[in-house]
């Protein structure tokens, strides 16, 4: 991965180079967190981290970024001096990826010399807001295929190479099986899925002379495309004729791909005339500017779909495409005294959490059934035997005080090394959807979703009144 410690806003430098003179001793801790779901949804798969990792252990300026430094004349030659000789002392914290993940959580959190911590914003953020959205988006679309596999296929519709990499490997953490992207596939271990274009139809004499050159070419991988000319009258038998030859010769077909037409229909027509041929195992593929709300009337239908190859609607999360996760002040450190942090906003949803702070997910006792999380400080104790009293994290809310009692609690938060070895791509996506089983099944659903409380506790509620109250009192 290249060296990405200069994707970042100038001014981030400009207060770099003023925290560098003015606190030159001072640490902060930064979350990182959001505030609204795409789609509205009720969570978020967070996804990136290891993209995050890698940027930071590479974070240096080289002999070319110190140049053009000195060209922009903004910062003096003690700043520049210190960022020649950069060394960062940063430490991280973060849940997994593939974790769902709720309004106001930390999904991670950057400590360390307040300077340094600054200058990871921006690239922090558009790893985490990138790769997070795409694996939301891609949770939602497997939710709706209903455990039919759904492939990414957006390469060519992704904002650049770069989307199009990590916005492959974000789709497969949020449940996609496969990928058209070579590149992607080999890099994170992927499979690789894929048929044909029209163009190949196009270029023969017809079509079945199309799908015979194609099966003598792959005759173990003969997925054919049927809706060049049409579907009923000419790709399916056209295929069908195909698939026997095939099977004559002791290969197995793999099956139609659709992607034009009343998909319901042909789909429909198709199985009868495939299953009527002998072949009820070959496989009907979709694809065409499919999203979520498509797919579940296409199963509503009745329509008799076994995959589902979704392009653009995925790779740019086209519905929602901006996630807007955020970097904030937490808390500062000098000479070992913390002194929590507060942004006040004239919009109440824009309060933030104060303090360095740990992120629980609750489940009834003795089970893995997840029925709230909390937000704790990251010193005090959560005791899982006594009653506790919480408070709606939502500064929205109205419903705001309760008490928990017997639950288990997991911490989600965890030490990043950065140093760690790559958890693969398919892992990932297994933790991702065993937690999503942990969850109600009502807070998963597309349309209207249940609300998952997130709570804070009485001692941080306390906290976050104080300082809104003082910094009232300031303004």
């Amino acid at each position: 991965m290249r060296n990405l410690s200069l994707l970042t806003d100038l001014y981030e430098f400009s207060m770099a180079n003023g925290f560098h003179h003015d606190l030159p001793t001072t640490n902060a801790t930064f979350d990182v967190f959001y505030r609204r779901v795409p789609d509205a949804g009720s969570f978020v798969i967070a996804a990136g981290l290891q993209q995050v990792i890698e940027t930071v252990r590479d974070f240096h300026f080289d002999d070319s970024d110190l140049a053009y430094f000195r060209q922009l004349g903004l910062w003096d030659a003690d700043f520049l001096d210190y960022l020649a000789n950069f060394k960062l002392d940063c430490t991280l914290q973060a849940v997994a990826e593939g974790t769902p993940v709720f309004p106001r959580e930390p999904l991670l959190t950057v400590t360390g010399p307040i300077e340094q911590a600054q200058l990871l914003e921006t690239v922090i953020l558009n790893i985490l807001n990138h790769q997070s959205l795409i694996a939301t988006k891609s949770r939602r679309l497997t939710f709706a295929a209903a455990g039919r596999p759904i492939m990414e296929f957006g390469a060519r519709r992704a904002q650049g190479p770069d989307s199009a990499i990590y916005g492959t490997r974000a789709a497969v953490i949020g449940g996609a099986k496969s990928t058209s992207n070579v590149l992607a596939a080999k890099l994170f271990d992927i499979p690789a899925a894929g048929t044909m274009a029209h163009s190949w139809i196009e270029a023969f004499p017809d079509e079945l002379t199309a799908f015979r050159q194609w099966a003598a070419r792959y005759p173990d991988n003969s997925a054919l495309l049927v809706d060049t000319y049409d579907v009923l009258n000419s790709g399916v038998p056209n295929a069908i004729t195909v698939f026997k030859e095939l099977k004559r010769a002791g290969h197995q077909p793999v099956g139609i791909r659709i992607d034009s037409g009343d998909v319901t229909i042909l789909a429909q027509q198709a199985r009868k005339m495939l299953n009527n041929a002998g072949f009820p195992e070959a496989k009907i593929t979709i694809s065409n500017a499919l999203d979520e709300t498509i797919i579940t009337s296409l199963i509503q239908q009745g329509a008799p779909i076994d995959n589902f190859g979704i392009g653009e609607k995925l790779i740019t999360s086209a519905s929602t495409p901006v996630l807007s996760g955020v970097y904030k002040l937490a808390a500062t450190e000098l000479n070992g005294h913390v002194e929590p942090k507060i942004k006040v906003s004239a919009s109440r949803e824009k309060l933030t959490i104060p303090g360095r702070k740990q992120v629980y997910r609750l489940y009834r006792k003795g089970t893995k059934t997840a029925f709230a999380d909390l937000i704790a400080l990251e010193d005090e104790p959560v005791t899982t035997t006594d009653t506790l009293a919480v408070f709606n994290s939502d500064p929205l809310s109205v419903d705001h005080a309760h008490t928990l009692s017997d639950f288990d609690a997991r911490a989600l938060l965890e030490p990043v090394t950065i140093d760690t070895t790559a958890i693969s791509v398919k892992t990932l996506r297994a933790t991702s959807q065993r937690q999503l089983s942990e969850l109600p099944r009502a807070t998963q659903r597309l349309v209207n979703p249940d609300i998952y409380p997130v709570y804070m506790t009485a001692a941080l509620s306390r906290l976050q009144a104080e300082l809104l109250q003082r910094a009232t009192v300031k303004a």
